[in-house]
């Protein structure tokens, strides 16, 4: 019995759990309901449809619903779809929810661990106590939480493993270019994406909260940053630095970022931020390619295909 939305070929019979990731009731040509839906677990994401949808499917096929689905998969115009013949909601209790949270890269606990050793490595004392304190304040979410809804390290632990590579990448550039304050760098990598634990709420299917939906992650952080400033009694310059950095590391201000990168460091941060994400997405657009070919268009990348070199 085919299991994982990856493993789907024309012609497969499917049972088991889904998440509705997205649904839609509609009307065809012939005046009948159907539920348009986007089935999602941990291997990807399928299209579906519920013909004569009633009432009571609008319910069962709510977004961030977990449904056990009895289907067969039809490919449509090249592409693979899931005709259901029936559903019913799961009892969160019995969801298997290592089913729908893709794992990183790199082992959780692997993940963890270099992250401790940046935090241990940082000698100035007001960065240390502004760490710790939103360290202690925002964990466990800190370790769990995906750095994005959709397009990159969009996954469980997603934003540890962005904001460990950023900081291995900030170690190395910190080197490499030594009148950068290194402290303040690595800082403020560590702290720039922190408030999407605020800002998003998951924990199987991960969306903005009202709160990220009305202040976004910036605004956020910046606010914590603050907090823990005052409640710290801190009177030197690095809550500022750090709250600058966090407000800029968008780089622009078409990109989000309220003011532009106005110190080293806040530049050093935006680029390297720019550049794990970018290289995630292509490698995201690039996965399920053959060599030789282009991959669809990346949008976050202007539209554009990314192509594939031949082994």
């Amino acid at each position: 019995m085919v299991k994982m939305i990856i493993d789907f070929n024309d012609g497969n019979h499917i049972s088991g759990q889904f998440l509705v990731n997205s649904g839609a009731k509609c009307v065809n040509n012939q005046g009948s309901a159907y539920m348009n839906l986007e089935l999602k677990d941990a291997s990807g994401t399928v299209n579906a449809k519920k013909w004569e949808a009633n009432a009571e499917d609008e319910n069962i096929y709510k977004q961030g619903n977990v449904v056990y689905i009895e289907g067969e998969v039809l490919k449509y115009k090249e592409s693979l779809q899931v005709k259901i013949l029936s559903g019913e909601v799961v009892d969160p209790n019995d969801i298997d929810v290592v089913k729908f949270i893709k794992q990183p890269p790199v082992p959780k606990e692997e993940l963890i661990k270099r992250f401790n050793a940046h935090v241990e490595s940082i000698q100035n004392e007001d960065c240390r106590k502004i760490l710790d304190y939103e360290i202690k304040r925002l964990s466990p979410k800190l370790f769990e939480y995906p750095a994005a809804v959709s397009v990159h390290h969009d996954y469980g632990s997603g934003l540890l493993m962005h904001t460990v590579s950023m900081a291995d990448l900030g170690v190395f550039l910190a080197n490499y270019y030594p009148n950068v304050d290194k402290d303040i760098l690595l800082t403020g990598i560590l702290l720039h994406d922190m408030g999407k634990t605020i800002e998003f709420e998951g924990p199987i299917v991960y969306k903005y909260s009202l709160t990220g939906k009305l202040l976004g992650h910036i605004s956020i952080m910046v606010s914590e940053i603050r907090r823990a400033a005052e409640g710290l009694k801190l009177t030197s310059e690095v809550p500022l630095l750090l709250e600058h950095m966090v407000l800029s590391h968008h780089g622009s201000n078409e990109f989000g970022s309220p003011v532009l990168p106005m110190t080293k460091e806040a530049l050093l941060l935006s680029l390297i931020d720019n550049l794990d994400s970018k290289m995630v997405i292509v490698e995201k657009a690039l996965d399920g390619v053959n060599p030789g070919e282009f991959s669809q268009k990346v949008y976050p990348l202007d539209g554009r295909c990314i192509y594939k070199p031949k082994d």
